[in-house]
Formats: structure tokens, sequence, C-alpha cells
């Protein structure tokens, strides 16, 4: 049998909060192409299309362990054309990795005006949130 942990609201808010801090003053970068399996693969085929930062307090609330993130800078000018399928976050340090998101105009956690980006045009995102998850498979 394989097991199976489910956590309360109130942990998986306390687990987020953990996590909140780790996104301040990070990016936030748009790419094309499939998402790799996690965020400690490798970038390979996939092409960087525009690099947004996180606000110095990224997260504007954590609640139920949803973080839900501050207005982000825009990308002034995107970095090449494309369809941008997924996003991938990173530390301040701007190599460190945190996390893999979703990219879409709706249902996903980086709500895009469009999933075209045009090189040279500013690039800006309407939402982005991420979920701590109620449960996980072990």
């Amino acid at each position: 049998m394989a097991k199976d942990t489910r956590w309360t609201d109130a942990v998986r808010t306390l687990a987020a909060q953990g996590i909140d801090q780790e996104f301040n003053n990070g990016y936030l970068r748009l790419y094309t192409a499939s998402r790799p399996a996690g965020p400690s693969t490798a970038i390979t085929t996939q092409t960087l299309l525009a690099e947004l930062r996180f606000a110095a307090t990224a997260a504007a609330s954590v609640t139920n362990g949803v973080i839900t993130f501050n207005a982000l800078t825009p990308d002034l000018s995107a970095n090449a054309s494309g369809t941008v399928t997924w996003a991938r976050c990173l530390k301040s340090d701007g190599t460190t990795a945190i996390c893999d998101l979703s990219v879409d105009t709706a249902s996903a956690n980086v709500i895009v005006p469009t999933t075209t980006i045009t090189a040279g045009v500013e690039v800006a995102v309407n939402t982005a949130s991420v979920t701590v998850a109620a449960t996980s498979a072990q």
C-alpha cells in the first residue's frame, strides 16, 4: 500500500510561510517547450523568453497553503520570441532554483495576458501563486 499524507490547511499555511521568503528579490523566468522533470533538472532545449523580478517582500499573502505574490517587476524587453509554457522561480542569487510553475492565460500558477512573447517587447504577468499540496504520496 502506498503511503498517503494529508495536511490540514493550518499546517499547509505554516509550510508555505516557511517557503515564501525564498522568493524575496528572486526571479521568475518564462520558457518555451516542455517543462523539465523538476527544478533540479537543467534547462536544455527550452528558450528563455523573459525574466521578471519578485518584490523585496515577494508574498502578498499566505492562506490555506497558497502563496499569492505581490506584483512582479516586468521584463521591459523580452529576450526572445515564442510561446511561454512554464516558468522557473529562482532565489535572489539568480542561480538557485526554487520551483517550476505552470503558465497560461487562466487556471495556472502564473497568469499572463498572452502566451505569445515577442523579443524586445515588455512582458508582465497578471498574477502568480504557489500552492503547498494538501496531500503527498510517499
